[in-house]
């Protein structure tokens, strides 16, 4: 069930006026995936989604598609293991929980403020680097972060969507090598992925975390509803199933014929 009405105006971490100092926006949700052809080819012939950028690093390489456009939709990103001789951390995660969403990464403007005010409300970010100029990073364990892994990231440049979409299509994805392989022609109906769905068994401990931790708003369209949005439109609703683990249950999205398909182990459902 979607749990509604949860925002109190009471019981912050923080008063609310030190929220403005927040920089959080939540930048691509990513898929964990033994290969991404098949599921790369499904969001962009099924889908009608748009490869935007893309790069390789140790342990993997990743890409990612775009489902809408520069003023609506999500990204997603996938992720296959790259030189895993040198980290295996996500053949692990394969390994532990096969094919399906692996973390959500948050941009900020300053990552060395933000981990600085995460620790002192008691938390303990994991496996920081700020030594890449380009991408400085951190990231919240599951066990912290409600069920998913959080990655908390300072890009050195951030291109805005319309140029990553506009180079995109006109043969210039971002990446320093193209690696993924070529995919179908788009769909002639597009996609667009209107939020990430998330289960937990705390929805109110759950809602404050990512608003007053990770600097969302309560989504003033969805008053009847648990949903959180950040600057650039990115949303998660947040409901409450007993017995389900706690983390990413679903993408939901408009635009296509309602139902539900398994595209990368992650249910993708179309709305009405």
């Amino acid at each position: 069930m979607r749990v509604a009405g949860l925002l109190r105006p009471t019981g912050w971490l923080f008063p609310p006026s030190i929220l403005f100092l927040m920089s959080f926006d939540l930048d691509h949700v990513a898929i964990g995936l033994h290969d991404v052809t098949d599921t790369l080819f499904a969001l962009v012939g099924d889908l009608g989604g748009t490869p935007i950028r893309g790069g390789e690093v140790v342990g993997f390489r990743a890409m990612q598609v775009r489902l809408g456009d520069a003023e609506r939709g999500m990204t997603v990103e996938l992720l296959e293991p790259f030189n895993v001789h040198m980290d295996d951390f996500l053949v692990k995660f394969l390994e532990r929980h096969q094919q399906g969403p692996h973390h959500m990464t948050f941009k900020v403007d300053d990552i060395v403020y933000e981990l600085d005010r995460l620790e002192n409300l008691g938390y303990h970010p994991l496996n920081v680097n700020l030594d890449n100029e380009i991408w400085r990073e951190a990231f919240l364990s599951p066990r912290e972060a409600h069920g998913t892994v959080v990655q908390i990231a300072q890009p050195g440049v951030n291109p805005p969507m319309a140029e990553l979409i506009a180079d995109s299509r006109a043969g210039r994805p971002h990446a320093m090598k193209r690696w993924w392989p070529e995919p179908p022609f788009h769909a002639p109906k597009a996609a667009v992925l209107e939020r990430v769905v998330l289960n937990t068994p705390m929805p109110e401990e759950t809602q404050r975390f990512f608003i007053e931790v990770l600097g969302g708003s309560p989504d003033p369209e969805c008053a009847d509803e648990c949903q959180v949005v950040w600057p650039g439109g990115a949303r998660i609703a947040l409901e409450h199933h007993t017995g389900a683990a706690p983390g990413i249950d679903r993408f939901e999205l408009t635009g296509l014929e309602p139902g539900d398909r398994y595209i990368g182990g992650t249910l993708f459902r179309f709305l009405d």
